[in-house]
């Protein structure tokens, strides 16, 4: 079922402010519809698509396997790697991901059910649902609520004030994309959120931070000890070699992820939001609202879709995100039309300028606002002297908050 709306959102973002509350909710009912019209339609075409998807990945897990046994020639190194590599993108994307999500539930599967589905990922199942599920598709581009939206590290709003620190923030995300699977399983945990300075982490964080280490520990052992032992066993030099086809496998497939989650609700132009009021509901209109302002396509091919794990459908699947993943491109011309109709942008471009945007977005509020727009080849001298005396002046006033706050606390802990 769809998330659950929640308080609104003020003030409602300029590109929309031409909408009445009546016209909202007749957006939200369209689009009900045009959910509805899907749910009523499932049937054993979606199915087989779904039990052809895992069994193709199956199938290429395997043959890569058996190829890199053969992996002292280069070529069939190679050839394994590219292999693995797809089927590791296959799982966690179009199968993983949308298993979790509970869009084949309405199967009465018992081995391809969110409640049953083991993937290939540091995060386990359940803690990823709570993060991904309840958190992220409730909370859409929420800024300080939303961990998906610059993975709660970096700044990702003109509204959020500028810091020196913010000037890594290129270098951590090319870092993070390589440790994706890592990163979200750390996310996932909530150990930012449950550290207190002065009890450290609650039992309840003790407790999530055990299962991350332990299911992250089951992957290491799966992928650079178990199945380099028995290559290993069966094939001379077998154990490095294919030490080496999982690590580039799990780079790719980390890199990629990445990538296809940037393009969805990072690119310039799709909005952020801050929370005002959190005691009068969010309409579930206001709720669709804020879904198709807060997401972006990726347009392309239909092995594109497959790939990102029909992510490429951002849009569609923030909407619907309990609907079948290979339905999502039926509904998107649809959904696309309600957009045109209440004046909305749909944002949608191929995956590389799309990917290119998100990245733009990084590096321009990495700096100061403007800094980078008002730099051109012919005054980097000055601005980059500029942007050192900011970054002075903002490590001054740091200190000085940081006096001003023990010097506050002294006749404080004086009166207690």
């Amino acid at each position: 079922m769809t998330a659950s709306p929640i308080a609104p959102v003020q003030p409602r973002p300029p590109v929309a402010s031409h909408l009445s509350a009546e016209e909202v909710e007749a957006l939200g009912r369209e689009l009900d519809a045009i959910r509805q019209r899907v749910l009523d339609s499932r049937g054993a075409r979606d199915a087989a698509y779904i039990r052809r998807v895992i069994a193709t990945q199956r199938a290429l897990e395997l043959g890569s396997r058996v190829v890199l046994l053969a992996g002292s020639r280069r070529s069939a190194w190679w050839l394994g790697t590219a292999s693995l590599s797809l089927a590791k993108v296959l799982e966690n994307m179009e199968i993983g991901h949308n298993v979790l999500h509970g869009q084949w539930d309405w199967m009465r599967d018992p081995k391809i059910h969110s409640t049953t589905w083991t993937w290939d990922h540091a995060s386990p199942p359940d803690q990823w649902q709570r993060a991904h599920n309840e958190v992220h598709h409730r909370f859409t581009n929420i800024v300080g609520h939303d961990n998906d939206l610059g993975y709660g590290v970096m700044r990702v709003t003109e509204e959020q004030e500028w810091k020196p620190i913010h000037l890594t923030q290129p270098l951590l995300n090319a870092l993070m994309a390589c440790v994706f699977e890592w990163s979200i399983a750390m996310y996932d945990a909530d150990l930012g959120d449950s550290f207190d300075a002065k009890r450290g982490l609650s039992d309840e964080a003790r407790g999530r931070l055990r299962r991350t280490l332990r299911r992250a520990g089951e992957q290491v052992a799966k992928d650079y000890l178990v199945h380099p032992v028995a290559v290993g066993a069966l094939s001379r030099g077998g154990f490095g070699r294919t030490v080496a086809a999982n690590a580039v496998a799990n780079l790719v497939r980390n890199v990629w992820s990445h990538s296809v989650i940037m393009c969805g609700h990072f690119p310039e132009g799709v909005e952020t939001f801050e929370l005002d009021e959190l005691d009068i509901d969010e309409s579930r209109g206001e709720w669709y609202l804020r879904q198709m302002l807060g997401s972006a396509d990726i347009s392309g091919s239909r092995a594109m879709h497959l790939m990102t794990g029909n992510l490429s459908h951002q849009i569609e699947h923030h909407l619907f995100p309990d609907l079948p993943s290979n339905r999502y491109a039926e509904v998107a011309p649809q959904v696309q039309e309600v957009f045109e109709r209440y004046g909305l942008s749909y944002c949608a471009r191929p995956f590389v300028p799309q990917v290119a945007s998100a990245w733009h977005r990084v590096l321009r509020l990495s700096f100061p606002d403007g800094w980078l727009e008002e730099t051109h080849r012919g005054n980097v001298v000055p601005q980059v002297r500029a942007l050192g005396r900011r970054v002075r002046s903002a490590r001054r006033e740091a200190k000085a908050d940081k006096a001003r706050t023990r010097l506050k606390a002294v006749p404080d802990a004086v009166a207690g």
